[in-house]
């Protein structure tokens, strides 16, 4: 049977979605694994995000919460929002209560990557802070680990943490997610995969 991995993100302006579909196509490399890319509803009022020039024309469908259980692995992506999840992602998973109650994502694996707009913009606090959301579910915490070489880069400016796949925007969302900052996130995607799988087995 296979590996169900969900990679469910929100995006704004669209590198959290350039970042999500770099993780999918690094799960998606592990034998076995069956891969979906789906996002969370937009909360902003239509005519207020087209104002601020949101990315509306996603192409991935929009998921809800209770799928969320069909899943063997599930990694999220959001943009920081002062440190922190933002709210569409944050609004989405306050909806999961009766799978909490179910205990339906005990032993599910959960990873996160995520975006700022600056270098020390709290991509770290950003995943960190999302940790007890997923232990509240039971679920098992997979980062990105040091073998993945390019987040020790010392010859550009990059994102990465050991808690997940991160990049840095610009203060105007003028920077697209760079070559290493998508080697990271496929190495994630991969890795969670992997692990997700021996949890399946």
């Amino acid at each position: 049977m296979a590996t169900r991995v969900l990679v469910l993100y929100y995006s704004s302006y669209g590198h959290v979605e350039t970042m999500a579909h770099a993780v999918a196509e690094g799960a998606a490399t592990v034998e076995g694994v069956e891969v979906t890319v789906k996002r969370v509803p937009e909360t902003v009022p239509e005519e207020i995000a087209r104002r601020f020039h949101f990315k509306l024309d996603q192409k991935a469908p929009v998921a809800s919460p209770q799928e969320l259980a069909e899943y063997d692995a599930i990694i999220v992506g959001c943009p920081t929002r002062y440190g922190g999840m933002a709210s569409q992602m944050r609004a989405f998973w306050d909806q999961t209560g009766s799978l909490w109650a179910k205990g339906a994502l005990i032993g599910k694996v959960a990873s996160m990557f995520t975006s700022s707009a600056t270098q020390h913009g709290g991509n770290e606090t950003t995943i960190v802070t999302a940790l007890p959301l997923f232990l509240h579910h039971g679920m098992v915490y997979v980062g990105l680990p040091y073998s993945c070489a390019e987040q020790m880069t010392l010859e550009e400016i990059a994102g990465g943490t050991p808690y997940g796949a991160t990049t840095i925007a610009g203060g105007q969302g003028q920077r697209q997610p760079s070559e290493k900052e998508l080697a990271m996130a496929r190495f994630q995607g991969r890795h969670v995969a992997a692990i997700a799988k021996k949890l399946n087995a």
